[in-house]
């Protein structure tokens, strides 16, 4: 077997945070996994044993390792600080889609659905795409 390509060396101040991360509850879970592994393989311990002590798949240790390599604590969140997102609406335009998704849907139907509020939203000219992923998606 290979040597591991991403090896996790915390230093005191780095564990403090994860231990602290662990112990508030004031994180989201993945966060509180992400921070386990971290803790784990600055340990020592394999991939496998990782996902054995925690229950995750084989693949989130190396992912984790891999993250915390590139971008050190920031890699407990799943998202890059770097991207950058464009609203897809302005104030108003949020505040007919929310306004909309709380109406009655239409005739016939249950339910609003993503594609039913993007064409709505197109009718009322507040987007011109009538794709519900490009209005709803934050990328």
């Amino acid at each position: 077997m290979g040597r591991k390509k991403h090896i996790v060396n915390l230093s005191d101040e780095e564990r403090s945070k994860l231990e602290a991360v662990i112990s508030t509850g004031e994180h989201r879970a993945e966060d509180i996994t992400r921070a386990r592994i971290l803790l784990k393989a600055d340990e020592g311990l394999t991939d496998p044993t990782i996902c054995e002590h925690l229950g995750c798949s084989i693949s989130t240790p190396y992912r984790t390792r891999k993250a915390y390599s590139e971008r050190g604590l920031a890699a407990l969140h799943r998202r890059k600080p770097d991207r950058d997102y464009e609203p897809k609406l302005d104030g108003r335009g949020e505040a007919h889609l929310v306004a909309l998704a709380c109406s009655d849907p239409p005739a016939g139907r249950s339910r609003w659905t993503y594609q039913l509020l993007a064409d709505r939203l197109v009718t009322l000219e507040e987007i011109s795409s009538r794709s519900p992923e490009r209005l709803f998606d934050s990328g």
